[in-house]
């Protein structure tokens, strides 16, 4: 008998060249942008703000359809054609010279972004067996950082140069990381097309799915630690403590140092779905003692070395939560979507991704740096409950996958 998943000990390697070959770019990307957008094509900080916005709105509504075309169309082609467009929207923003044009580009580059993510998930789906992907997408996340780690420096030195040439040869960069990325996943088994739903439920069932929407609620909660480590802990480091201005940078390496480093021993112990709620629960739990960690730098009377070592110490609860927060958001997000729909699954999920990144700053930053240690703590809580609420949730989703296949197998065998 053939083995379902044959090439499940070559398509992680390839999936991880693919992941470095574009985070590296990424990451000389997300350092160097804005000034290129400001300094080179003229644009306001509004304008760019705006932009991104409505792009990635776009974008987090697209993954859904992308997600289906996957598949139903393979998502080994679909994942190509749509790395292969977010390299033609990164060389697009090297010809703006006005707003409208840059929001085309960044929303071509979200929605294709968005698109990929969930078309990459199919393919991985279908090429790596079921208890394995948590693992993989473990070592995917641990190259990601890696990559973006080094993207960074790149990135560093086109700011230390300050030239149009330098920015250019960035997006060139990305662009060229894109189109890398293109030609591994071309090189992978096909995975064929996911059979059309034969029992008359909607083309976009995700949309009615209410227990994995609510999952997916869940997860874009849990997902506003994002925006804390980009943009609120800068900010409250520089306007609420007296550590050192360098701090900022310390805090980012060793958040990405950690995760390169520890992503995949984090991720050993979630194998099903009571390992992964009890990671996410968890989770919650060590983010609300992280939020009231690093609510306590901004103490009165705190020298400038003590305030860096209590946010240190919050800075590593904040990345022990994100890696059990990341393995048990895979594990649910594979375990829960229906094996024929997995790329429109997966592009769902992932639109908590986008919602955090557009909605978070504005929250985040409201409640810390306008509230101070009572915005911290109020945070944490939040982080708490999504975290004990997701097994609840998953519960609810799996009881229905059970009810689903129950009445399926009726209607399939005449019975009622």
């Amino acid at each position: 008998m053939t083995h379902p998943f044959p090439q499940a000990a070559r398509a992680p390697r390839a999936l991880l060249t693919a992941q470095l070959a574009n985070s590296v770019g990424d990451g000389a990307f997300y350092v160097s942008s804005a000034l290129y957008f400001t300094r080179v094509v003229g644009l306001s900080a509004p304008q760019i703000g705006a932009g991104l916005a409505v792009a990635w709105a776009v974008g987090s509504v697209a993954g859904v359809p992308l997600g289906h075309l996957a598949d139903r169309r393979g998502p080994r082609g679909t994942a190509v054609l749509l790395a292969l467009t977010t390299a033609a929207a990164v060389a697009a923003f090297l010809l703006l010279g006005s707003f409208v044009p840059f929001l085309l580009a960044a929303t071509l580059y979200a929605t294709a972004q968005s698109g990929l993510a969930a078309a990459r998930q199919a393919l991985l789906a279908g090429l790596v067996e079921p208890a394995a992907r948590t693992a993989v997408l473990a070592r995917l996340q641990a190259a990601l950082n890696a990559g973006l780690a080094v993207g960074a420096a790149l990135g560093g030195l086109a700011l230390h140069a300050g030239t149009a040439t330098a920015y250019r040869a960035v997006f060139l960069l990305d662009a060229a990381g894109f189109l890398l990325c293109a030609l591994v996943l071309s090189r992978l088994p096909e995975v064929p097309p996911a059979p059309g739903p034969a029992d008359g439920s909607p083309r976009l069932a995700v949309l009615r799915d209410r227990p994995y929407a609510l999952l997916t609620l869940l997860n874009a909660v849990m997902l506003l630690r994002l925006p804390l480590l980009s943009l609120a802990l800068p900010l409250w480091i520089t306007e609420r403590t007296a550590a050192p201005g360098w701090t900022v940078s310390a805090l980012f390496v060793l958040n990405t140092g950690a995760v390169t480093l520890l992503q995949v021993r984090a991720a050993r112990s979630v194998t099903g779905l009571a390992t992964a709620t009890r990671a996410v629960r968890g989770a919650g739990a060590v983010m609300l003692a992280s939020c009231a960690v690093l609510a306590l730098s901004a103490l009165p009377g705190l020298g400038a070395g003590a305030a860096f070592a209590v946010l240190v110490l919050g800075a590593l609860l904040q990345v022990l939560a994100e890696m059990r927060h990341s393995a048990g958001s895979w594990q649910l997000g594979f375990s829960l979507a229906p094996a024929a729909r997995i790329g429109q699954y997966q592009g769902f999920y992932g639109t908590g991704v986008p919602v955090a990144r557009t909605l978070g700053p504005l929250l985040v930053t409201t409640l810390l740096i306008g509230w101070g240690t009572p915005g911290w703590l109020l945070l944490g809580a939040v982080f708490l409950v999504a975290g004990a609420a997701t097994g609840p949730a998953a519960h609810w989703a799996e009881r229905t996958r059970v009810e689903e296949g129950t009445r399926a197998h009726a209607s399939l065998s005449g019975t009622h």
